[in-house]
């Protein structure tokens, strides 16, 4: 009965990344269709970028498509992605840091990160960016689990006992990598690379856990 208890709490504990990944899946899977003419046009997935991606100069006094554009494109950009390759990058970071990171914070938690990292993203982009293209992707949410999981490995690291240059040095170890990683990027795509996203997808998911952590404390 044991065996099944657990075989059950890790098939619940799979459903909100299993969501995430379809709700991100879905839009690329319908624009990859119309892409091939098996439905719409081609003409879908310039649309989709017009009335969903995130343009930072929304925030700065560009005229919106539909009154509600600035505020819905927090969201909305994180369901489109420039290609089905973008798409499975962001599918494999999900699969990899969502496990860790609904182990730590349960399934509430989990989906609380992805969201505040898309938004953060999405934010980050809008204040740091002057860029006239768009952004898309669920980058953003990907590293937002990469900061909730960096961030955790040092409290985890703090509670055994160590002293503070050893338990901070697991996130600084992440973070520097990751930030090798984006500088890589930036530079062989020429700059088309919004690591103002993957910036504040990454802190938000560090505040996520923050604020778990001192929940934690006040009890």
């Amino acid at each position: 009965m044991a065996g099944r208890l657990r075989d059950d709490h890790q098939i619940v504990a799979t459903l909100p990344i299993a969501t995430i990944i379809i709700i991100i899946t879905l839009p690329e899977l319908i624009l990859q269709g119309a892409d091939h003419e098996l439905w719409g046009g081609p003409l879908w997935r310039s649309l989709s970028y017009q009335y969903g991606a995130f343009w930072a100069g929304l925030l700065h006094g560009w005229t919106p498509n539909y009154a509600a554009q600035p505020v819905a494109m927090f969201l909305s950009h994180a369901v489109l992605h420039v290609s089905f390759l973008h798409l499975l990058g962001n599918i494999f970071g999900i699969l990899t840091l969502g496990p860790m990171v609904s182990a730590r914070l349960g399934e509430r938690g989990f989906l609380i990160v992805c969201l505040l990292a898309a938004i953060g993203g999405g934010l980050a982009f809008g204040l740091l960016s002057r860029s006239p293209q768009p952004m898309v992707g669920a980058s953003g949410i990907v590293f937002g689990l990469a900061g909730a999981w960096a961030w955790g490995q040092m409290i985890d690291q703090s509670r055994t006992g160590q002293g503070r240059w050893q338990a901070i040095w697991p996130f600084l170890a992440i973070s520097v990598g990751l930030a090798l990683f984006n500088l890589v990027c930036f530079i062989l795509l020429k700059g088309i690379f919004a690591w103002e996203t993957h910036l504040g997808g990454y802190l938000a998911g560090i505040v996520c856990v923050v604020l778990v952590a001192m929940q934690h404390r006040e009890r």
